[in-house]
């Protein structure tokens, strides 16, 4: 049954600049070390980690919300893809990205949950810092 999953990352960046990099290909892609696809309109097709991650941006409101369609390939074919919503918050100093990911298949529930630290949090929060 699919699951979901609910996290939130503090990171030391102004809001806005957290919604840019994630939406530029370059910045994305300087931040997780992997080359990503992205682009900041809907429609606009998603892949990241070498085709490990896919999807389509289905909705952007500037500097505030990002929606996606996302799937793994440790999905089945008869999986749904999930939905990702992100919303970007000022926080301090900082910004705070509230994360929301809808319909994650039950058999990736954990490593979808444990890669958004390994892969996304704790690379960007080191890639602010340096």
């Amino acid at each position: 049954m699919p699951r979901t999953i609910q996290l939130a990352a503090s990171l030391p960046a102004s809001s806005d600049r957290l919604f840019d990099m994630y939406l530029d290909p370059v910045a994305h892609a300087a931040f997780t070390g992997a080359p990503v696809t992205i682009a900041p309109q809907p429609g606009a097709p998603f892949r990241a980690f070498n085709d490990i991650l896919s999807g389509t941006i289905l909705q952007v409101v500037p500097k505030r919300l990002i929606v996606q369609s996302w799937r793994s390939p440790h999905w089945g074919p008869t999986d749904l893809d999930s939905t990702l919503i992100l919303s970007f918050v000022p926080e301090g100093d900082g910004g705070r990205i509230e994360l929301t990911h809808v319909n994650v298949v039950d058999n990736d529930f954990a490593g979808v949950c444990h890669g958004w630290e390994k892969f996304y949090w704790t690379p960007w929060r080191a890639y602010l810092t340096r």
